[in-house]
């Protein structure tokens, strides 16, 4: 055996070696991870047991079916474009082919298709949807989708803009249909399950409570009396259901407080079921929906305005004009009288006596029972209907506080009284100035108020007034006209 035959089995032994203490090392690791980690034990439900005892999803898998996605196209024109012409080889090589948009030929008008989404409330089984008028509004194309996936094309059986809904009827047979619940029966706390298509990702569910009832005097809508829940309503809801925890529709999802942001922020407001249904009535029955008219101007009734009053309660409507001719003038109500009831029932404020009064048919009777003077009395009012370009009747909520101090007027003229849009034979004077730092500068008192009574005493030009106040005193009782509409502000 020669030296170099040796160093090589040397150096094999030697590599042999070396390559099992890496083996057997990385088997001795692996040993000792066997010993330090030992398999996890997961304890695990018992799989014959059955779902959450505290779940809504029996109640959502009923409804779910009952609520639709609503998908809308209507054309909107855009602007105008002109169209190139052609330009003359000879003048391209001095001008240039844009040269100052001159060879431009006629405007043509330009349009595109605008989509959008939203929810809608199968409420019978023949068709019949219930939606917010703002989700079909103008729309040329209404598309449902079920939860099943089936699509319809619908149309719009009747729209009431003075309450945003709206009902489509789609060809079908054997949908299945939500119950409606009574939602004056509906309390604070309740629990409130918000059911539609927001983003149009598919359908959802969000739980909350009933935040609050009757909530009006939002600007949202002309009549409001809407159920306020802290279930998440998302864009795209609008038209779908709020639901109790026995899957009663109360309330049709309309509209959510964003401040901006344009999500949740957990203050959203639906309107009655109640209220629905009674539009929905007129709507399959008349095509259209007819309210009861009483032509009085009202307001709430705050602390101050039931002080200057001498009226023992904050409840009640103030009403602070009578339209010449209208029943309320026929009927005997005057303006200055507090309505405490309404056919038997307290009156709690002048947005529950609207909607009350809205609600009821033309030509029915009204039963009253007014404050006025000190003491109560009955009257009997013959409604009539509303005609269809009336506004609202009543007056802007004021915030009453402090006195005369920082109010400048004058005497009314011709030209004021036109430019105030004034009706003719107008008395008063009109408020031109009101100082910032004044306690009437958050009172709702405004620049163009035309004062025309201070405590009931009548005011036809500035000599009045002043008199009229000096003798009031500090925090007199202002009847104003705003625009040919009356209000009374307690300061």
């Amino acid at each position: 055996m020669n030296v170099r035959s040796l160093s090589g089995r040397l150096g094999s032994i030697a590599l042999a070696a070396a390559f099992g203490l890496v083996v057997g090392g990385v088997g001795i690791n692996r040993l000792r991870g066997d010993i330090a980690n030992p398999p996890v034990t997961l304890k695990l439900a018992n799989p014959n047991e059955g779902p959450s005892r505290n779940s809504f999803a029996p109640i959502v898998k009923q409804v779910l079916p009952e609520v639709v996605n609503i998908s809308t196209s209507k054309v909107v024109k855009t602007g105008y474009s002109g169209q190139m012409m052609p330009m003359d080889p000879f003048f391209r090589q001095f001008f240039g082919d844009n040269f100052g948009g001159q060879f431009h030929g006629p405007r043509v008008p330009q349009s595109e298709r605008e989509r959008s989404l939203g929810s809608g409330v199968i409420i019978s089984p023949d068709g019949y949807i219930l939606t917010n008028n703002h989700v079909v509004e103008g729309a040329t194309e209404i598309l449902v989708t079920t939860s099943d996936k089936h699509q319809y094309k619908a149309r719009v059986v009747g729209t009431d803009g003075k309450t945003d809904l709206a009902v489509l009827k789609v060809d079908a047979t054997n949908l299945p249909a939500i119950t409606i619940a009574d939602s004056s029966k509906v309390q604070v706390g309740d629990y409130a399950l918000a059911i539609g298509d927001p983003f149009g990702v598919g359908e959802t569910v969000t739980m909350g409570i009933v935040s609050a009832t009757g909530r009006a005097h939002l600007g949202i809508e002309d009549y409001e009396d809407f159920i306020q829940t802290d279930a998440p309503i998302n864009p795209g809801n609008s038209g779908g259901a709020l639901v109790n925890d026995r899957g009663e529709l109360i309330g049709i999802n309309t509209a959510i407080l964003s401040h901006g942001s344009g999500g949740n922020e957990g203050v959203g407001f639906a309107i009655p079921a109640n209220l629905a249904r009674n539009v929905l009535d007129q709507i399959v029955k008349n095509g259209k929906v007819t309210r009861a008219y009483m032509g009085a101007y009202i307001q709430g009734v705050s602390p101050e305005l039931a002080k200057a009053f001498s009226a023992s309660t904050t409840g009640g409507a103030l009403v602070s004009d009578v339209e010449p001719g209208s029943p309320a003038q026929k009927g005997g109500l005057e303006k200055g009288d507090i309505i405490v009831a309404l056919n038997g029932k307290p009156v709690t404020d002048d947005s529950q006596l609207r909607m009350n009064i809205s609600m009821m048919a033309p030509g029915t009777t009204a039963d009253l029972k007014v404050f006025r003077n000190g003491s109560e009395r009955d009257l009997s009012i013959k409604l009539g209907e509303l005609p269809a370009d009336k506004e609202r009747a009543s007056a802007e909520p004021m915030n009453p506080q402090g006195g005369l101090e920082g109010v400048t007027v004058d005497n009314i003229n011709p030209d004021t009284a036109e430019q105030l849009r004034l009706p003719a034979g107008t008395k008063g004077v009109v408020v031109t100035g009101i100082d910032p730092s004044s306690p009437l500068a958050d009172s709702g008192l405004q620049q163009g108020d035309v004062i025309q009574q201070v405590n009931h005493q009548t005011v036809t030009n500035v000599n009045d007034f002043d008199r009229a106040v000096q003798k009031a005193g500090k925090n007199p009782l202002l009847l104003v006209n705003r625009q040919g509409h009356t209000l009374f502000i307690a300061s």
